[in-house]
């Protein structure tokens, strides 16, 4: 086989055929060679004709990827046309090369899929996904109560200072926002609740209304929900801070339990504030119905404090407050688990927090339903 004709300039890449099935590559097969290296990588793949290549690359001075990755696309043409291609004389730093961008065989792209499969395969990873969310936080929260027990037998060890830092920030800085929004909420139930029973004349049952949905499951739930977006959501973005910055691995160098430090005052904080925020939240939705009875409905303060006596009582209120220690305890474990999965980007950051508030308003929810089934059922 004759060499076939080479180019002018000494760094220009070319192939050159030669005897034997041989064939020497030279010059400099890089990206701003681009047009030469593709004519060069033709000519080769032109020569092949079905026969086994052995390419000389001891002459090539430069190789970059767009070179390499011509090189290895022109193999992998020629083998599949049933021929073979093999280097020589390459230098170590491009056998390197070679073998990084070395071609994979392309796979088959997937079939069309009807809507009703992508949306079973979407729903099956989510359960999946549940289901390890569930494992991981059972043992976060086994985590947490041994962390308790530690605490509990050494009391010199606790933070004190800490857990009243958190409980201002959960309860007390919270009292403004919940009463409020409590207040106007329940004066919103109480104004549908008259123009409803107004109907059929019975518009002083909106005490019974009012009182027994406020106290039993309006109250707790409105509460948890924005402590869940005020405090859980801190919570979450203050730990997944300190993750980003290493200060928890910090704390674990210096021999200190991140669960103790960390976690442990958070979620006290919570179990004893949410009741508090609970019991005002009430007063304050009750507030707000009496005040919209009284102008809407014509309702005396006295009618309504003696109506309001008469619908509801001590077990009422219980029902509510016992609740309310569950689902801070369900924020809180939620929020930390959330913060110490933060990673090293202020995206991650914001995913995170975004899902701490989704998850614990979800499970807050979700628990509450149980305790109305449960109360239901014991007839409490």
């Amino acid at each position: 086989m004759a060499r076939a004709e080479t180019r002018t300039h000494p760094d220009t890449a070319d192939a050159a055929l030669l005897e034997g099935g041989r064939v020497g590559l030279s010059g400099r097969w890089t990206a701003d060679q681009g047009a030469a290296v593709e004519d060069a990588a033709a000519r080769i793949a032109g020569s092949a004709a079905g026969a086994p290549i052995l390419v000389d690359l001891s002459q090539v001075s430069r190789l970059d990827t767009l070179g390499a990755w011509v090189l290895e696309r022109t193999r992998a043409e020629i083998e599949a046309a049933g021929g073979r291609l093999a280097y020589a004389g390459a230098a170590p730093e491009h056998r390197i090369l070679l073998s990084e961008v070395k071609l994979r065989a392309a796979e088959p792209a997937p079939a069309p899929r009807g809507r009703l499969y992508g949306f079973l395969e979407d729903l099956g990873k989510r359960v999946v996904g549940a289901k390890s969310d569930l494992v991981t936080g059972l043992a976060f929260f086994g985590e947490v109560v041994t962390a308790c027990i530690r605490v509990a037998a050494r009391p010199g060890t606790f933070r004190g200072t800490a857990l009243v830092n958190q409980i201002e920030q959960v309860a007390f800085r919270g009292v403004p926002i919940i009463v409020l929004i409590s207040f106007l909420v329940g004066g919103i139930v109480a104004q549908q609740g008259i123009f409803q029973l107004q109907r059929f004349g019975a518009q002083s049952f909106v005490v019974n209304l009012i009182g027994l949905l406020i106290l039993r499951e309006l109250g707790v739930l409105l509460t948890s929900i924005m402590v869940a977006g005020r405090s859980g959501s801190a919570f979450t973005a203050e730990i997944g801070s300190m993750r980003m910055r290493e200060e928890v691995d910090a704390l674990r160098v210096m021999g200190l339990d991140p669960i103790e430090i960390l976690i442990v005052p958070r979620i006290l904080a919570l179990v004893i504030g949410l009741p508090i925020l609970t019991f005002l939240a009430s007063l304050a939705a009750l507030a707000g119905g009496g005040l919209t009875a009284s102008l809407y409905g014509g309702m005396t303060v006295d009618a309504f404090l003696a109506r309001l006596q008469a619908a509801v009582s001590l077990h009422h209120v219980a029902v509510g407050l016992i609740k309310a220690p569950f689902m801070a305890l369900i924020i809180g474990i939620i929020a930390t688990i959330e913060g110490f999965a933060v990673e090293g980007s202020a995206e991650s950051l914001g995913r995170h927090v975004t899902a701490s508030v989704v998850k614990s308003i979800f499970m807050v929810i979700v628990l509450d339903g149980l305790f109305a089934v449960f109360f239901a059922a014991i007839d409490f």
